[in-house]
């Protein structure tokens, strides 16, 4: 193993990046991660095999030190909604990335960029579709051997693309539609964009270009959510475009219906304002296709579906951290002096063993609910869509099963110790940082005691403002959460069988609006 090549892969904490680590490592590579908070990948199921290295994308230092002794590097970061200035942070990440790559003596370089239209001129694409053709370009203008991918729409369970495209066709029986819904698209399964990834780290050195990579057919958005009903066993679908929706209104529109926010849908629909269609097929001279591949728009389709409902999505478009959620950790010194921390405290014993308290306390969020006040969670999470925000409508990654960096609902995990403490890191729109805590400790005499934490740090007046105005509303919504939760547990000790999703929806829990 120890001769095997060795690729670095950036944003290993994303939805592709997240994917191609293990199809790296199966293929023979050895890999090397860098990634701006490494415990995110703690609880990777491949975490143990891979070396795990601590910087940024904009700083040549840390960069320099990830790519000592490394083959091949794949670039599959970018900034997109992380300010106006976005595409500033992606051609300073991509001039110091290529910089490095060649101080560095790498053999070659693996972007993901998107597929642009052709005899549309750069300043008439979407800030997203020009960004990533300039981070192309630079790469390629680097000196190190380039292979630029670009895809138009990735299906695959929790891709961004599949979550719109899902939740628009499921929640809609009848749709009124912007004009791109008729953009002619051509679509491409995760799992070839996987397969030409790790293909490409086996290029000539004498091949550096973009290349077109695509599925097999062509289809407008219209088509693919009629297919994506049938596929899905869906009543076919009643879809009347509309000219009067700008990018800005289609995508509150499909905020508004779908988990993916209006930040983030913004570029997916803006990008889709124009043609995106594969002009060459190149890449199978270098990575042919084996037998059934590229895999076809209504087999991703049922793949897909068939992860999200075996609970096998390995990564999803949240994977990454919403672009402008807050990311400090927790201050746990107690002589903590960076101003005013307001916490809310909750205790209570439970007449069950630790491990039943702890199946209900990693079980919770998403369709589970959060077991108090439905009504006040459920306003919560659309006043926090209506701001801009994430709302409750993320849901989980898996339905029993936490790790840390995986999406919650609003909230981030930001730590587990599993069978003890799970620490969340709010992303809802808010002025100031919050976090809430669940503690399970054994009681000595064959119950658990459950401790719960929510803490404030307040931004400015408005912050300290917002503290005392919901503060009245803690004995219901976090009293509540303790008591139902500690009962939840109890009921799993009587029946003598892990938490299911049902427990939720028992008397005195939440179920919210399901995602």
């Amino acid at each position: 193993m120890e001769d095997a090549r060795l690729c670095l892969v950036t944003g290993a904490a994303g939805y592709i990046g997240g994917r191609l680590v293990p199809e790296l490592l199966d293929a023979g590579y050895r890999v090397r991660c860098l990634v701006r908070t490494p415990r995110k990948l703690r609880d990777q199921p491949w975490a143990g095999r891979v070396e795990v290295v601590r910087g940024d994308v904009t700083d040549a230092g840390s960069v320099a030190a990830a790519m000592e002794g490394v083959d091949v590097a794949y670039y599959l970061v970018h900034a997109l909604g992380t300010g106006r200035d976005f595409e500033q942070t992606d051609r300073e990440a991509a001039r110091v990335f290529g910089e490095q790559a060649r101080g560095a003596g790498i053999g070659r370089l693996v972007y993901l960029g998107g597929l642009t239209p052709a005899g549309v001129p750069e300043r008439e694409l979407s800030p997203h579709l020009r960004s990533r053709a300039e981070v192309g370009r630079i790469l390629l203008g680097s000196g190190v051997p380039t292979a630029v991918l670009r895809a138009a729409v990735i299906i695959g369970s929790g891709s961004a693309s599949f979550e719109m495209l899902r939740y628009l066709t499921e929640r809609l029986p009848v749709m009124v539609t912007p004009r791109w819904v008729r953009t002619r698209i051509q679509p491409v399964a995760v799992r070839d964009v996987l397969r030409v990834l790790v293909g490409c780290a086996g290029l000539p050195a004498d091949v550096s270009r973009a290349f077109d990579i695509g599925g097999p057919e062509v289809l407008t958005y219209v088509e693919m959510m009629r297919r994506y009903a049938a596929v899905a066993g869906l009543p076919r679908r009643l879809i009347v475009p509309v000219p009067v929706l700008t990018p800005g209104l289609s995508s509150q529109w499909v905020g508004l219906v779908t988990p993916v926010p209006a930040a983030l849908a913004r570029p997916l629909t803006e990008s889709l304002r124009h043609e995106v269609v594969c002009r060459e097929r190149d890449i199978e001279r270098y990575v042919p296709s084996p037998p059934g591949h590229p895999i076809g728009f209504d087999r991703a389709v049922a793949l897909a579906l068939e992860r999200v409902r075996d609970a096998q999505v390995a990564t999803r478009w949240s994977s990454a951290s919403v672009p402008g959620a807050p990311s400090d950790p927790l201050p746990t010194d107690p002589d903590w002096a960076g101003g005013s921390l307001y916490t809310d405290v909750r205790e209570r014993h439970a007449e069950a063993a630790p491990a039943a308290l702890w199946d209900v306390v990693e079980g919770i969020g998403g369709e589970n609910g959060w077991y108090s006040f439905p009504l006040a969670w459920a306003v919560r999470g659309r006043l926090d869509r209506l701001a801009g925000g994430v709302g409750l409508r993320r849901g989980r990654r898996d339905a029993r099963r936490l790790r840390v960096g995986d999406s919650l609902d609003f909230w981030r995990v930001e730590e587990i110790e599993r069978g003890r403490l799970l620490r969340l890191r709010a992303e809802m729109r808010l002025p100031g940082l919050a976090w809430l805590e669940m503690h399970v400790d054994a009681d000595g005499a064959g119950g658990a005691r459950y401790r719960q934490r929510a803490v404030f740090h307040p931004h400015g007046l408005l912050g300290q403002l917002y503290w005392w105005s919901v503060s009245p509303f803690h004995a219901v919504v976090f009293g509540g959460m303790a008591r139902n939760i500690v009962r939840a547990a109890e009921r799993v000790q009587q029946r003598g069988t892990a938490a299911r999703p049902g427990d939720a929806d028992r008397p005195g829990t939440a179920s919210h609006e399901r995602g």
